[in-house]
């Protein structure tokens, strides 16, 4: 069986293996008041794919999510320009009072560390020591698909969700754009360089082209204005 990963080309899109899921998910406000959420994944369906596919990264495919080979007409530079270190050593830890949060800073502006009771930060160092409040915290750190927050217990031990390994293309009709690709579940990925990047069980990689932290999404597509399909309706 082939192996499942996300291979980087140099300046070209990334190509994945290993029949990896691909699925199309939209960013949406949350309307039940019973849910503390502020932000949802809506659900529009699978994309058919063959067992190894191209995904654009330019951004200027014409048959998007995939890549056409239009990086070659633009003269795509795709050059990656993320900070390697560890995901521990280059994250800032933020102490609160029964749990902790670690913060890269690797932000794809998905939102969704932000809850009704509070954001991630605020519900991390608050005062309240109440279950909920605690549960809470966990939830805004463990839902931010760019993996930038992660919950850290007491006793030093990541709070991650157990995520099965798949590939989703987002929406996010709020801002009218095209988001990120959504990589879960530890999927490897390899630079274009044939070195590995830190297998992270959360991970937003940039399809706008536009990122000044490629591979990464660093959430340029809201500036760019960036849509994959027409005005993105929820």
């Amino acid at each position: 069986m082939t192996e499942k990963k996300i291979k980087i080309l140099k300046d070209g899109p990334y190509l994945v293996s290993g029949d990896l899921d691909l699925s199309e998910k939209i960013i949406l406000p949350e309307k039940d008041n019973a849910n503390d959420a502020k932000y949802v994944w809506g659900d529009a369906g699978s994309i058919n794919h063959d067992k190894t596919y191209a995904l654009c990264r330019c951004g200027a495919s014409k048959n998007h999510p995939f890549c056409d080979g239009s990086h070659e007409d633009i003269n795509f530079d795709g050059t990656e320009t993320a900070c390697r270190k560890l995901y521990r050593d280059r994250a800032e830890l933020i102490k609160g009072n029964n749990i902790d949060l670690l913060d890269d800073g690797r932000c794809a502006g998905a939102r969704f560390c932000y809850r009704k009771t509070g954001d991630a930060w605020d519900l991390a160092t608050c005062e309240d020591n109440s279950k909920k409040t605690l549960s809470e915290a966990v939830k805004s750190a463990s839902e931010c698909p760019a993996g930038r927050l992660t919950a850290v217990a007491k006793d030093g031990t990541c709070i991650e969700p157990e995520l099965d390994q798949e590939i989703e293309i987002t929406q996010d009709p709020e801002n009218d754009v095209s988001g990120g690709i959504y990589v879960k579940g530890g999927i490897p990925l390899v630079s274009a360089d044939g070195s590995e990047y830190e297998i992270r069980n959360r991970i937003v990689l940039c399809r706008c082209g536009k990122s000044k932290n490629k591979p990464f999404c660093d959430g340029a597509h809201v500036d760019a204005n960036f849509k994959d399909k027409g005005s993105i309706k929820s």
